[in-house]
């Protein structure tokens, strides 16, 4: 990163830097698995944000290296210190540093982006801070400091990765459940990009209190991002809690980073599943009994597929490395979520690789419907397993299980009838739509939204304290 005088800003947001095109190296692409693990960005940071509110500001709170981190980033780009005050470092992943800063220049420009803009009722503003109007000595009025969110993001990001994720961005505005890109900078090899600092509280610390309503109106936020996204012909490939910041207090939530995000049907190729269910027998390869092992010298090329996303929330598809993926694998994804929240576990899928992953998911499922499920892309499923059984639990079953509430469990409560109240068994039916193993009979988000879960009335959240 070069130093010195640095560089102007380009504030308009408008375009993208031509500068920014190029190709992903051979190695990344190579791999695959650069994109598994999705990053947490400036977005996605896990903190308490309203204990974050009242502390950022505090200079004994920020390590000095950091102090010293920003201080060389502010000093990269001329006239940065002019336009932020970066207050502390939020979040870093594999691609990108995130920091908190203010925005100095707020009132300048077109702010139609702030949900504090538009909606001052639903969130609670920061606190008001003194600042000198200029018009004497003594003059001091009250403002209220307007935070962003500065995504840094490093060289080793090829430029058609930074430039797809900035173009996304920009194509998806005008929907407050997903993050907007206020605007984008770059000097030399340093790209930038200011986004909304959105108040959140961290997942793992509400997602066990979450009642019924919560969980409706969690979801209905989601789902409405999802299908904004959709209508737009793009893939999120990366849903997970940290990656949709909530605010259990008042019911709204934002989906942020596009980082792994793509256009439907890139590099998408022929796929069995593709065809209708009607149409798949004439076209599944001859059965054969699986041979164990592999052949010495294979010399059949292995299939090539986008495998991007975060461990534990990859669609079946994705596993089996279906080459024409769609946007269901974001709905498999919020159908994790969901059961993370029912089954009060987080993480509920804890694979290491794609074996295990599908392991995980074959326990609940059953050997039968895997099979199934692999045949849809071209692919064998064994498993001499035991504890895989053929037909796999109902979803009902587990989430009853993982909360003590069956013979399995451990609460003094266990009973064999035990069953789900009237609400969670309408919870359990809307998490089998999202968790259909087949993509072409799992729900839309359109279709989510129009579910008799999501589609009840809007739980009301209370106002926030001022």
């Amino acid at each position: 990163m070069a130093e010195g005088d640095g560089a102007e800003l380009d504030m308009t947001g408008d375009e993208i830097d031509e500068d920014m095109t190029g190709e992903e190296s051979d190695e990344e692409e190579a791999s695959g698995q650069e994109d598994i693990e999705g990053e947490e960005d400036a977005q996605s940071v896990s903190s308490n944000a309203s204990s974050e509110e009242e502390n950022s500001d505090d200079p004994d709170r920020i390590d000095p290296a950091i102090s010293e981190e920003m201080e060389r980033f502010a000093h990269t780009f001329k006239g940065f210190e002019k336009r932020y005050r970066l207050v502390n470092k939020i979040g870093e992943g594999t691609f990108s540093s995130v920091y908190k800063a203010e925005d100095l220049l707020y009132d300048h420009y077109d702010n139609s982006w702030d949900i504090d803009y538009k909606d001052e009722a639903r969130w609670a503003a920061p606190p008001s801070k003194r600042r000198r109007t200029g018009r004497g000595n003594n003059d001091i009025e009250l403002v209220r400091p307007k935070y962003v969110a500065i995504k840094k993001i490093y060289v080793t990001s090829s430029p058609s990765r930074i430039q797809n994720e900035l173009e996304l961005l920009h194509d998806l505005s005008g929907c407050d459940s997903v993050v907007p890109l206020i605007t984008a900078f770059r000097y030399q090899d340093q790209v930038v990009a200011v986004l909304p600092y959105f108040k959140h509280v961290d997942f793992r610390e509400y997602f066990r209190e979450l009642t019924i309503p919560h969980i409706r109106s969690y979801f209905k936020s989601l789902f409405r991002a999802l299908a904004h996204v959709h209508a737009n012909g793009i893939i999120h490939r990366d849903i997970k809690p940290t990656n949709f910041l909530y605010d259990y207090r008042y019911g709204r939530g934002v989906l942020v980073d596009f980082g792994l995000a793509e256009r439907e049907g890139t590099d998408s190729q022929y796929c069995m599943c593709q065809h209708s269910t009607t149409d798949r027998k004439d076209h599944r390869p001859p059965t054969i009994t699986p041979s164990i092992g592999y052949p010495k010298h294979e010399t059949r090329p292995s299939r090539r597929a986008n495998r991007a996303g975060t461990r534990g929330f990859r669609a079946p598809e994705v596993l089996f490395k279906c080459t024409n993926q769609t946007t269901k694998i974001d709905i498999w994804s919020a159908g994790v979520i969901l059961l993370t929240i029912l089954s009060r576990r987080f993480p509920f899928f804890n694979s290491s690789d794609d074996v295990d992953a599908m392991i995980e998911i074959a326990t609940i499922f059953g050997k039968q419907r895997m099979k199934q499920c692999a045949a849809l892309h071209g692919c064998v499923f064994e498993s001499t397993i035991p504890t895989i059984g053929e037909r796999g639990f109902t979803l009902e079953k587990i989430v009853l299980w993982a909360t003590n509430r069956t013979a399995t469990g451990s609460s003094k409560d266990n009973r064999d009838d035990a069953k789900l109240d009237r609400d969670e068994a309408l919870v359990i039916k809307f998490l089998q739509r999202c968790f259909e193993l087949d993509p072409a009979k799992r729900s839309s988000a359109v279709e989510a939204l129009q579910h008799e879960f999501l589609a009840s009335p809007d739980w009301e959240s209370p106002e926030p304290e001022h």
